[in-house]
């Protein structure tokens, strides 16, 4: 380095692993629930359909659910997951809607996800422990104010 010059240095991105955000907003009720997954297999979002059509809203006649058409996404991943009188019951209590490409359902997720972004993940998080802590109390924050999704 000649003198003068200003010392430049390199950062260099360190991993610390992958994860999935499960996510479910009801712009209508303004409720927000997150849940960090350590994988995005049929298995965790046959868990995460139980825990809303039985947790969430156990006194519900009928779910309206609307999600994007990934693979996992799928009546058939309840089946693998339950037993089939089990996935019966929970399917029966939703109505599930695919977004369509350019529909603007997938918009209310989008811009959910970003506002999580901006609020929460635009910042290294050390481990999915931490993640976990920081979604559950942008959750509650969310939830506590009644935020709505302008769209």
């Amino acid at each position: 380095m000649r003198p003068g010059d200003n010392q430049k240095t390199d950062s260099e991105y360190v991993r610390n692993g992958i994860c999935s955000i499960f996510a479910f907003i009801e712009p209508l009720g303004v409720t927000h629930y997150v849940s960090v997954r350590e994988h995005r297999t049929a298995f965790d979002w046959a868990e995460e359909i139980k825990y809303l059509v039985d947790v969430m809203y156990p006194d519900a006649e009928k779910i309206i659910l609307v999600m994007d058409n990934l693979n996992t996404h799928k009546p058939a991943s309840l089946y693998k997951r339950y037993p089939a009188d089990e996935a019966r019951r929970i399917i029966k209590r939703l109505e599930i809607l695919y977004t369509p490409k350019h529909g603007n359902w997938l918009d209310i997720a989008e811009i959910e996800r970003n506002v999580m972004t901006r609020q929460c993940l635009s910042r290294t998080i050390e481990n999915i422990a931490s993640l976990r802590e920081e979604l559950a109390a942008w959750e509650v924050e969310r939830n506590k104010v009644a935020a709505k999704v302008n769209w």
